[in-house]
């Protein structure tokens, strides 16, 4: 079901969490903190923005989201980019990662992807991080805080993530986002792959 709503808000142009603008928390991470290029995983990628930023930047990438939709636009932006052959997208689940066959990553980043999988999904997108990232790999996550949106329960906490990806990963820095009464809503986490 869940799959069936993302293909068509993709489809009718609905899809308000795809602004096609890169974070600033990426551009940063690569432009000011000088991020070498490398392999860099973008998990929940939709329609490729940020894959195709880094692309732009010297980075073999690959783009993995489960609406198909969303990957043909995400071919079809890369192309008209001109960065078609260091962008990889595939059509499948990152609760799958551990059964594709991915090349050892530099850089993975998700934003908002992970915080609306189930448990059990979670535990095999860690797991599958895990297994891709060199030592030394930098993850960047951006998740909701815990809330209900639609009857589902959303959302990670700080220590949520620090349980999920230990110990192959520490968690380095977290930023939260606060809403306009000063609640936080919202994180971002850069983590650290372990050896």
């Amino acid at each position: 079901m869940r799959r069936l709503w993302y293909s068509l808000t993709y489809l009718l142009g609905r899809s308000p969490w795809d602004t096609n603008i890169t974070p600033p928390e990426i551009v940063a991470l690569i432009e000011t903190d000088g991020l070498p290029a490398g392999r860099a995983l973008d998990l929940g990628c939709g329609t490729g923005t940020n894959s195709i930023y880094l692309a732009q930047r010297g980075w073999q990438v690959t783009g993995i989201d489960f609406v198909g939709s969303a990957i043909r636009q995400a071919r079809r932006k890369a192309r008209q980019a001109g960065v078609a052959g260091q962008v990889n997208f595939l059509t499948d689940s990152v609760a799958r990662l551990g059964q594709l066959d991915l090349p050892t990553i530099d850089l993975a980043m998700d934003i908002g992807c992970l915080h609306g999988l189930s448990p059990q999904q979670q535990a095999a997108y860690a797991e599958g991080l895990s297994a891709v990232a060199r030592p030394g790999a930098t993850y960047m996550l951006y998740a909701f805080q815990p809330r209900e949106i639609g009857g589902d329960q959303l959302g990670l906490t700080a220590d949520d993530v620090r349980q999920l990806f230990a110990p192959g990963f520490r968690v380095v820095h977290v930023d939260y986002g606060e809403d306009p009464v000063g609640e936080s809503t919202s994180a971002w986490y850069r983590l650290e792959r372990q050896t």
